[in-house]
């Protein structure tokens, strides 16, 4: 059904569900694994940038540690995912990631916002969603390690 799968990954408990579920469907379909993590590149980064020397270098090298954790992890589980570290705006490069390696599903967490939260950082759910040509999976069963390994582990078709 899915040949090649995004997942966005960020590191976060939801990020972390995402990878877990969007593993196990692209274990399931014979698919290409493919994790993004993008480091927020807001103007506030660029402000601080600016008075401190080092606070991007720092976001880098800790995303760039978490894109290795998740790509090592898969790995061990026998996957060959690919990864992409960006800087920018998480939604749309989300959706360019996805039109750059022809997605035909994207995985993504979902973090619960209040309504502040919604109205000061947009509609940014909706966005995602009016952007891709794909199909777009918002993962919310939490697994955990042994049920994800087994999982993983058998491989069986759906």
């Amino acid at each position: 059904m899915y040949k090649r799968i995004l997942l966005a990954y960020d590191g976060s408990l939801e990020g972390a569900v995402a990878l877990r579920e969007g593993a196990i469907l692209a274990k399931r379909c014979g698919a290409q694994a493919f994790i993004l993590s993008v480091v927020p590149g807001g103007g506030g980064m660029q402000v601080a940038e600016g008075i401190s020397a080092g606070p991007m270098a720092q976001q880098m090298e800790t995303y760039t540690a978490l894109l290795e954790r998740g790509l090592t992890r898969l790995r061990q589980l026998g996957m060959t995912p690919t990864g992409k570290l960006v800087v920018g705006d998480p939604v749309r490069a989300i959706a360019a990631f996805a039109r750059e390696v022809r997605a035909d599903l994207v995985v993504v967490g979902h973090r619960r916002q209040s309504m502040l939260e919604r109205w000061w950082s947009g509609p940014s759910g909706s966005y995602l969603s009016d952007h891709v040509a794909c199909t777009l999976l918002i993962a919310r069963n939490a697994i955990s390690d042994d049920a994800f390994e087994a999982e993983i582990r058998a491989g069986a078709a759906p």
